[in-house]
């Protein structure tokens, strides 16, 4: 079972790359399945949001299209933030997900990759904060399936890699609240893409998660566009099986499903 479960079309606004190419190559690829999760940000001045009614329109035709060839699942990424959450919620009482990445792109309404977020701040206050946010928000927040790229922030620091140990604490809260209320995190295979020197959450939160009693865990490649679709998936799955995990995660109607690595 080979499944990418992280995936930007034309429908999302950093994407070019036609849902139907995307299909087509993903086939090619030999992939069974595949989960479409198009963006929905909210807080900052440029609406950075799907068309979700094209979307769902265009993902239900190609879903009936190639029904015989490769499974299709209709997800989204949210880029939450604790006072937002309102907004997302409305978001998705109206569509027919089958699966939600919840992601931190904005902290305090301001970007992480252009340092907006970060500015002014040392690199142990911006971590903590950043922490914060996610505990915030996955408390407020239910309707998700799994964390996208949790420790995101490490793509953008210009300081360097920020220690494990000095976020461990407030790690164990996310996922003492995150476990007990059946959600999950997600591997996210775009690290190597950017020469991190590590997965997408660190090996070192992946055991810890599992150490914790994690299980739902899903490995998307956050491709926006042909290159990178499925990009180290395989690869990625071979490492979990060294750190303990025996399955992996997909989703239908919001429910996870346990496949074999």
């Amino acid at each position: 079972m080979l499944a990418d479960y992280h995936i930007h079309t034309s429908f999302s606004p950093d994407s070019a790359y036609p849902m139907k190419d995307c299909i087509d190559k993903a086939i090619s690829l030999g992939f069974d399945e595949i989960c479409f999760t198009e963006h929905i940000d909210y807080g900052f001045p440029n609406a950075f949001c799907c068309d979700c009614d094209n979307y769902l329109k265009n993902f239900l035709k190609f879903k009936e299209e190639y029904k015989n060839q490769i499974v299709l699942k209709f997800g989204i990424e949210f880029g939450v933030q604790a006072h937002h959450t309102k907004y997302f919620q409305n978001i998705f009482n109206m569509y027919p997900f089958d699966f939600v990445l919840m992601s931190f792109h904005q902290v305090e309404d301001k970007e992480l990759w252009n340092q907006d977020f970060q500015k002014g701040k040392t690199q142990e206050e911006y971590n903590h904060i950043y922490f914060e946010e996610m505990y915030n928000s996955a408390k407020l927040f239910n309707d998700y399936s799994v964390l996208a790229h949790m420790d995101l922030l490490r793509r953008y620091d210009i300081h360097g890699e920020y220690p494990f140990s000095k976020s461990k604490d407030q790690i164990e809260q996310i996922f003492k609240l995150i476990i007990e209320k059946g959600k999950g995190i997600e591997v996210n295979t775009s690290s190597f893409r950017y020469n991190l020197n590590d997965l997408t959450p660190s090996t070192d939160i992946l055991k810890f998660y599992r150490e914790m009693g994690g299980e739902i865990i899903t490995i998307g490649s956050d491709s926006h566009c042909e290159k990178h679709l499925g990009s180290h998936i395989k690869e990625v799955r071979e490492i979990l099986k060294t750190l303990g995990y025996k399955y992996f995660s997909t989703f239908e109607n919001m429910k996870p499903f346990f496949n074999k690595l």
